[in-house]
């Protein structure tokens, strides 16, 4: 067991080494900390500290920095949310809901958002088009060879899919735009199958040519909308910290978050449905073993949506990051739960 003055000890040294980046010795905590004890009084606590695996020393003549098993103490019994301000709130109300339709154009702003607030590496996630409803779907002649087909779901997410179709007239869009609506409104997107679309060939037998070619492509495009769509912002923010001055780690984490599959595995292991804080090897990727990671979800109409997540140093700012990204994934929420639409 640590003892209240232990962890009052662990809190400065760590918020020391949170500002500083430097080892934290006894004298520097005595001077800047009033915690009503001598110096000597803290090097044997720190000492002790040491012995327990929540400090180490990285040079023998340095002071303390806080270990793994350190941080996940002051994040699980210290850390404390911050009050975001007013001015803040207005300036990230009015960024994500500044007549954005496109779930994409969403996405960008929130990354945007979290990476220039935290000061660290942002990632977003939007959710998966094919588990949303389809609620309309146009045909746009565009070109004697391009026509563009929009689809939106229930959720208000936009979808623009450019495909090649030449000499058709608009009139003749409509109709298969309308005959295909009539018969997938409300369907999910991986429920659109071979069968449903030989439904509306037979409906549209009269336009038998156009049909046979629009199918193939309107299957691929569907097929196209399947997987996760993320962005990133902020990864300079990481590669400037001291602790990533190291050329080689420097390329790791790099080549790590440039990787969208690893990125995706990191989503899908991320706890659903709650704010949670991994530190070092609890992330499970070795090129991230030098960093902490916060991740939190937000919802489409009370159901899970898409992920958030924010990649730093050990020594970030928990308590910043964490109502930073509380409050843009409950932003998020009732974005995509149509609450500000």
């Amino acid at each position: 067991m640590i003892s209240e003055r232990q962890l009052k000890i662990l809190e400065a040294i760590i918020s020391d080494f949170i500002d500083t980046a430097q080892p934290v010795g006894s004298r520097t905590i005595s001077k800047k900390y009033p915690l009503g004890i001598s110096s000597a009084t803290i090097r044997n606590e720190m000492a002790d500290l040491e012995e327990l695996g929540y400090l180490f020393q990285p040079h023998t003549s340095a002071g303390r920095i806080p270990s793994d098993l350190g941080y996940r103490l002051y994040v699980d019994s210290l850390v404390r949310e911050h009050t975001i301000g007013s001015r803040d709130k207005e300036l990230i109300q009015s960024l994500l809901l500044n007549k954005i339709i496109e779930a994409s154009d969403l996405a960008k702003q929130a990354v945007k958002l979290l990476a220039d607030f935290t000061k660290l590496v942002a990632v977003v996630s939007i959710p998966k088009f094919n588990k949303c409803r389809l609620a309309n779907l146009k045909m746009v002649k565009v070109s004697d060879t391009k026509v563009l087909l929009i689809l939106v779901t229930d959720t208000g997410i936009v979808k623009n899919i450019q495909l090649s179709l030449s000499n058709t007239e608009q009139f003749v869009l409509d109709k298969i735009s309308d005959t295909m609506l009539s018969h997938l409104m409300g369907e999910t997107i991986e429920n659109i199958d071979v069968r449903s679309i030989l439904k509306i060939k037979e409906k549209l037998n009269m336009l038998g040519n156009v049909v046979d070619y629009l199918i193939p492509i309107l299957k691929d495009a569907l097929k196209s909308l399947n997987g996760t769509e993320l962005y990133v912002d902020g990864v300079s923010h990481l590669l400037s910290t001291y602790e990533f001055s190291d050329t080689e780690k420097a390329k790791s984490i790099f080549e790590f978050l440039n990787d969208e599959s690893q990125l995706v595995q990191l989503i899908e292991n991320m706890p659903p449905n709650q704010l949670s804080i991994k530190i070092g090897s609890e992330i499970g990727f070795e090129a991230l073993d030098d960093c902490s990671m916060v991740t939190s979800s937000y919802k489409v109409d009370g159901n899970s949506g898409g992920s958030i997540i924010i990649i730093g140093p050990k020594r970030m700012d928990y308590g910043t990051v964490v109502s930073t990204v509380n409050y843009i994934s409950n932003t998020l929420s009732d974005v995509f739960s149509g609450i500000y639409l």
